[in-house]
């Protein structure tokens, strides 16, 4: 797991990008408790979104849940591959299981995120 990587109480993760864009995902720990993966829905390249709000779902054999903006902007790009190979989420979370871009609109909200110590205190409690 990368050190610049930023989380979300919610598990998602976001890391900024040389050109002003911020990859979000999943963390390893939302995919393991989530189990077995056989649906996810993505947002469409254009949607403005606001922190805390739903970007789509991603569906287990257990539970629908919602996958949240870190952060405030516009997706510019999805992973369309990946919902149809959701195996990818539990192989490489934070690299090609990546699930969108965003152009953020302030990129101080990041600040607001948790920080890896953070958030691995989050999930142990």
């Amino acid at each position: 797991m990368a050190a610049d990587l930023k989380f979300a109480k919610t598990h998602e993760w976001i890391r900024p990008e040389a050109d002003g864009r911020a990859t979000v995902g999943i963390s390893a720990y939302a995919v393991e408790a989530l189990t077995d993966l056989v649906f996810m829905q993505l947002p469409a390249v254009g949607k403005k979104v606001k922190a805390g709000e739903s970007i789509g779902e991603i569906e287990s054999v257990k539970a629908v849940s919602d996958m949240y903006a870190p952060v405030s902007g516009e997706i510019v790009e999805v992973n369309a591959a990946l919902p149809n190979q959701l195996e990818t989420l539990g192989k490489d979370p934070y690299g090609a299981g990546w699930i969108v871009r965003i152009k953020p609109d302030d990129p101080a909200e990041l600040a607001n995120l948790l920080d890896r110590p953070a958030y691995e205190a989050l999930v142990k409690s």
